[in-house]
């Protein structure tokens, strides 16, 4: 990698996703960069499919990575649901959902995402693998775990929901934390059922599970969501713990679910965790900055929050550009465009998690023909009516933001400006 002389020093903590997109961009408007990492590699945990929206879309074709996008998609296009209690499934459609949702969109696994993000920018970026932030001081000088202090002119923390980089800056976070009464749990299995681009899901009165392969992956991923009136209690390392509540949440819920549970003694990969918003009034303070997850998560499994972490990686690269490196211009400046994005999220993830987990045999049953409806439907119709029922469709096909453009000269300045704003990107 080569240091851009005079270049603005950005630290970002976190390669997952929002790291990787605001290090692409910032190297494109100009800036140094060096994102730091706590796992020793790239993760590759498993983890889940994740949906990528319009504006999502476009930004990767942006990056140039479109292509590798869609070649990793998992072509999940079929979807049968069985009613707790109830012999019959139902057959539904998923790509006429997913058409009558976004005129563009792909589901991909997490994992797959991250590595493509990462690849499109790692020969200009310096990532430092397996250490982690211990302090940051107000003139960006920088401690860490391992490695000897540095000092850099501004901190962005993209490091997720339980943000280090949060940690250490914000007073009192946990007043930021708003639990939205369900968990999530995943885990890597055989594909068991032999499904093939198909997702099999399991509904009942606050909870839901559902298995389901990608065409290019030798195994599949079971998916549980259920509610609870409060916060359960576990520590997020205690993993035996989690496994315990999730197997009492979903007991004798159907037999295709009780094969799942026993992988949990086996999985290569397992992920529990509360379905919780961050609900802050700022995601700066003075040198630094939060993105994605770790500053404005609407909800994990429910809000998609994937498609607005790389957004908000996209708008911050572009206004700290636009405000040639000011912190104090573009920090507010990022935070007014996302805002919006960033409510109508919270609302859509809200709205989701009601109808993915019902609270009542009536909510089991309309996720079930609704479902049937949709999919039985010509492609108009079908449109319109998730249209009228998800308050995410209605958000996701109605705001857009600015075509932030590199200037000519920003490959080798000091992290100079943009261009001018262009014909703009749908938030999805």
């Amino acid at each position: 990698m080569k240091r851009r002389k005079g270049a603005l020093r950005i630290l970002v903590s976190g390669a997952s996703v929002a790291g990787p997109v605001l290090a692409y961009w910032l190297t494109r408007h100009g800036f140094s960069v060096t994102v730091v990492e706590r796992a020793p590699t790239l993760r590759m945990t498993g983890g889940h499919a994740v949906d990528l929206f319009r504006p999502a879309m476009d930004i990767s074709e942006k990056m140039g990575v479109l292509p590798r996008v869609e070649e990793r998609a998992t072509g999940t296009n079929r979807m049968t649901v069985y009613r707790e209690g109830s012999r019959r499934p139902v057959r539904a459609d998923l790509s006429k959902i997913f058409s009558a949702t976004s005129d563009r969109h792909v589901e991909i696994m997490r994992d797959d995402l991250s590595e493509i993000y990462y690849d499109a920018a790692r020969d200009d970026v310096e990532y430092v693998f397996g250490d982690s932030i211990t302090a940051i001081s107000p003139d960006g000088e920088v401690r860490f775990e391992n490695a000897a202090p540095r000092r850099f002119d501004l901190v962005v923390g993209a490091d997720g929901l339980h943000s280090n980089v949060r940690r250490l800056v914000f007073d009192d976070e946990s007043r930021c934390n708003a639990f939205i009464g369900a968990h999530l749990g995943v885990l890597t299995l055989p594909n068991v059922a032999d499904l093939d681009r198909e997702l099999l899901i399991h509904v009942g009165v606050g909870r839901t599970a559902g298995m389901y392969g990608a065409r290019h992956l030798g195994d599949a991923r079971a998916l549980f969501l259920f509610r609870s009136e409060h916060e359960l209690d576990y520590h997020h390392r205690d993993v035996p713990r989690q496994k315990e509540l999730l197997r009492g949440a979903f007991a004798g819920m159907h037999a295709h679910v009780d094969r799942w549970l026993d992988e949990l003694d086996r999985t290569p990969a397992f992920y529990f965790d509360s379905i919780t918003q961050l609900r802050m009034d700022t995601w700066s303070q003075g040198r630094v900055t939060l993105v994605g997850d770790a500053g404005y998560c609407p909800g994990p499994a429910v809000g998609g929050s994937t498609s607005l972490a790389v957004v908000g990686a996209y708008v911050l690269a572009g206004e700290l550009a636009r405000a040639g490196g000011d912190h104090e211009r573009a920090f507010p400046a990022y935070e007014r465009v996302m805002a919006e994005h960033v409510r109508g999220s919270r609302a859509a993830a809200l709205s989701a998690a009601k109808t993915l987990i019902p609270m009542s045999h009536l909510g089991v049953w309309g996720l079930a023909q609704g479902a049937r409806l949709i999919s039985a439907l010509p492609a108009g119709p079908s449109r319109a009516l998730v249209r009228l029922t998800t308050k995410s469709a209605r958000l996701y096909n109605s705001v857009t933001v600015d075509d932030y453009l590199p200037s000519p000269s920003a490959a080798g300045g000091p992290g100079g400006l943009a261009g001018d704003p262009g014909g703009g990107l749908g938030m999805e």
